[in-house]
């Protein structure tokens, strides 16, 4: 009942709301911090350290930034860090996550305690504020990695990523979004928090932080021919602006509830590298595309958008894209 009046609350007099971003200086947080400003909200933004101008000169810089954006030097493993920068909020997007390296020598200190223990603190966090709803970012990597899946399959939200299948693949990024996920709601049934999540595929846009993020590099080695020789499998796409808005979308709709796919664009590289040689035909594309034997899953992002969510056209979002990269040099 607790959960339900919370979501009832939401959307009341959010001119002047405080809400509370994780992770505010990464990729797709960015955006979120930028939305949510341009949109009234006071926002508390957590950093590892609010000093390092290499990493937050570009949060500092965003309209309303210097009225309404407070940066908190918090460590999602430390809860009084955490609670300190949730506290007086009445919502929360907890955007924060470890991407790991390909290789892990310890996978389960490395990322899985991180995942999984980062996101219970925010949750406890946001029990002991009292927030009334908390949006945690997930992944498409909660979703699809289903072992002998049928040809063509559909996935929607009822799909998780089997925990087991995971582990015996060593694939440690899924398996840390599917155990936080799949704890962030466990906990938020048994403790009456209101939890919604959504499960991004990979995303591409512009950057506003300096550095260039996991995600953004596949794109740009695409571009730059990193890879002589690819496989033509299906890549799941959305731009980091879309993300940004769903999550405001099902933070300020009453009715949001459970888990939403945010994956728009399901495209083969073949087709991917079609339609990028076309609008940039001077690049290095890989020259080699393999054929793989077998079909994988797409997802539906169907519930979001009878939600009210909306999408920008793939062209856009990779233009907007390498645009972007050739302006800040990333791109000969």
């Amino acid at each position: 009942m607790a959960a339900a009046a919370a979501a009832a609350a939401i959307g009341k007099g959010k001119g002047k709301e405080r809400v509370c971003v994780t992770g505010a200086g990464g990729f797709a947080a960015s955006w979120v911090v930028k939305l949510l400003l341009n949109n009234g909200y006071i926002v508390h933004g957590t950093v590892r350290d609010p000093s390092d101008e290499s990493k937050n000169a570009h949060l500092k810089k965003l309209e309303n930034a210097s009225e309404k954006l407070q940066l908190f030097k918090a460590d999602l493993l430390d809860y009084n860090s955490v609670a300190s920068a949730i506290a007086g909020c009445e919502g929360v997007f907890h955007v924060a996550s470890p991407v790991p390296p390909s290789k892990v020598p310890n996978p389960e200190e490395e990322v899985l305690k991180p995942a999984v223990n980062g996101t219970l603190n925010v949750l406890k966090a946001c029990a002991q504020a009292k927030v009334r709803r908390v949006v945690v970012v997930s992944s498409c990597a909660a979703v699809g990695v289903i072992p002998n899946l049928p040809k063509g399959k559909i996935l929607d939200e009822n799909y998780w990523s089997d925990k087991d299948y995971c582990r015996k693949t060593e694939n440690w990024y899924c398996l840390s979004k599917t155990l936080a996920e799949s704890e962030a709601l466990d906990y938020a049934e048994k403790n009456g928090l209101d939890v919604v999540t959504v499960c991004p595929s990979l995303i591409i846009g512009p950057l506003l932080q300096s550095t260039v993020n996991a995600s953004s590099l596949v794109l740009l080695n695409l571009l730059k021919g990193a890879r002589e020789t690819i496989e033509n499998k299906i890549r799941h796409i959305v731009d980091v602006r879309d993300v940004a808005s769903a999550l405001l979308l099902v933070y300020e709709k009453p009715e949001a509830s459970g888990r939403y796919i945010c994956a728009p664009h399901n495209i083969k590289i073949s087709d991917l590298i079609d339609m990028l040689n076309r609008m940039y035909p001077n690049y290095n594309y890989p020259k080699n595309i393999v054929e793989v034997d077998y079909d994988e899953a797409t997802y539906s992002s169907e519930k979001l958008q009878k939600l009210g969510w909306k999408f920008r056209l793939l062209e856009e979002s990779l233009r907007d894209s390498v645009e972007y990269y050739k302006a800040a040099g990333l791109l000969e």
